[in-house]
């Protein structure tokens, strides 16, 4: 079967796949990293693929629209997101008007919750959503579409039957993720690279996960509320040691890689593992990855040997009331205790930090600058808390009347940057954007900072060239007031 795989066109350069998707202030453009996965396990199956990735190639809608129509799929599986969600819809429609007989199927965060916002007033474009994890599931919708199987059969996905709205009970989690094909793959067949960036990494670079799931309760986030469960599955440490030697072996222009799931190190002996393979084999690999605060100072120290360079933290908050309020499950003297051991081990950290979780004040919120000052950081962000549905923060928002927008829409800037539709007692949304730039300034324009940065920009080439790439986007944003 011919099967698109569309992220649609909307603004350029917009991050879908990421956890706040955006234009974002650092020009940071994602993989459609799930879209990928799911191809990944399709391609395996035999059918003829197209990855169409319409913000990251900054395709206007005519001319993705003629792209579909020349390649004419009998599926077509649109990523959504809540921003997104109705322009979305809006180019389904358009498929559907100028492919009749084409199936679409929606998937991602926003609509794996929003059924009854969709089905059944719009399916007559739209066939089939698609719900969470969904890998396993297009393969099956495939067989649906080709007579091979009952709808009815196909767990995970919703649909409309003679005006009914039918939800088919939830896919389990997939328990053994090696099984996956590695995403590496399916860049190098249906991508370019080179249309995607993070700022903190190395470019060009490519983004994979080692793990699903989440044991950890943090009321914001919509991968484990909503996406892939609270249930936590890793690869092993030769399985990922394993596509780490493809990625060398088939990307040589590939500077590092992110590994981009927050939950890396929950297991730290399958890390050490993964690492003593890396230094072993004397795999040439530089590689940055996310973590929590919990990393020991002896598994840094084996990371660092094995080719990381950087580790990304969630430090959220400088406040431990907003920290126990967010269920962030840390402490400020673990924070302070993995500053400590990461400077010990050489290690570089991005942190990231939000405000407006509950118990948020303006006073709370000078705690975190001066905490995040107080940390040595190679960079660092600062966001206002984004709500999306399904998740608590949402529920939360929604439950105290905080919410500002009166369509999803608003939950981007007119130019698509992220847009704070929270507003409460305490604080206002625009104080939240404003303290965001404010700290941002305060952060990065130290003269400390600026040293910093001056001699790693001397002393080493790729950090010189990331800085630059991601100084050209950030500046305008940096020296913003107000």
């Amino acid at each position: 079967m011919k099967i698109l795989m569309l992220n649609p066109p909307f603004l350029e350069k917009y991050s879908k796949s990421s956890r706040s998707p955006a234009v974002t202030k650092s020009g940071t453009i994602y993989f459609p990293l799930w879209l990928s996965y799911a191809a990944g396990v399709l391609d395996k199956k035999g059918h003829e693929l197209k990855i169409l990735d319409a913000p990251a190639k900054c395709l206007t809608k005519d001319v993705c629209l003629k792209q579909i129509e020349l390649f004419n799929p009998q599926l077509v599986v649109i990523d959504t997101s809540t921003p997104s969600i109705n322009n979305d819809l809006d180019f389904t429609k358009q498929i559907k008007k100028a492919l009749p007989n084409v199936k679409t199927c929606l998937v991602g965060t926003h609509v794996s919750v929003a059924v009854p916002e969709i089905l059944p007033e719009k399916a007559a474009y739209v066939d089939f959503i698609a719900r969470h994890e969904y890998d396993y599931t297009l393969p099956e919708v495939a067989e649906a579409i080709e007579g091979k199987r009952e709808l009815s059969s196909v767990l995970g996905i919703s649909y409309v039957e003679n005006g009914e709205l039918k939800e088919n009970p939830s896919r389990p989690y997939i328990e053994n993720l090696d099984e996956l094909p590695f995403v590496t793959e399916v860049y190098k067949k249906y991508l370019d690279i080179e249309d995607y960036f993070y700022a903190h990494v190395s470019f060009p670079t490519v983004s994979i996960f080692s793990s699903r799931g989440c044991p950890s309760k943090c009321f914001y986030c919509m991968y484990s509320q909503v996406m892939f469960g609270k249930v936590y599955r890793k690869r092993s440490a030769k399985n990922l040691f394993e596509e780490c030697k493809y990625i060398v072996k088939n990307f040589p222009n590939v500077k590092e890689i992110l590994i981009d799931d927050d939950n890396f190190s929950v297991d730290q002996k399958n890390v050490q593992e993964f690492c003593q393979l890396m230094i072993d084999n004397k795999l040439p690999l530089k590689w940055v990855v996310q973590c929590r605060v919990n990393l020991k100072y002896e598994t840094m120290v084996r990371m660092k040997k094995a080719g990381c360079r950087l580790v990304v933290v969630g430090y959220e908050s400088g406040s431990q009331k907003v920290l126990d309020g967010m269920h962030k499950g840390i402490t400020l003297e673990q924070s302070r205790k993995f500053d400590a051991a990461a400077k010990k081990a050489g290690m570089r950290v991005h942190g990231c930090f939000m405000v407006g979780n509950p118990g948020e004040t303006k006073e709370t919120m000078m705690e975190t600058l001066n905490f995040a000052k107080s940390l040595r950081m190679d960079t660092a962000q600062f966001f206002p808390l984004i709500v999306y549905p399904g998740t608590e923060a949402w529920t939360w928002a929604k439950q105290k009347n905080y919410i500002t927008a009166k369509s999803y829409d608003e939950w981007l800037t007119p130019d698509g940057m992220h847009n704070c539709v929270l507003s409460t007692p305490k604080v206002s949304n625009k104080e939240f954007v404003d303290f965001c730039n404010y700290a941002r300034r305060k952060f990065y324009l130290r003269p400390k900072y600026v040293l910093m940065k001056a001699v790693e920009c001397l002393t080493d080439k790729d950090d010189f060239i990331r800085t630059v790439k991601s100084f050209k986007t950030f500046a305008k944003y940096l020296f913003k007031r107000g």
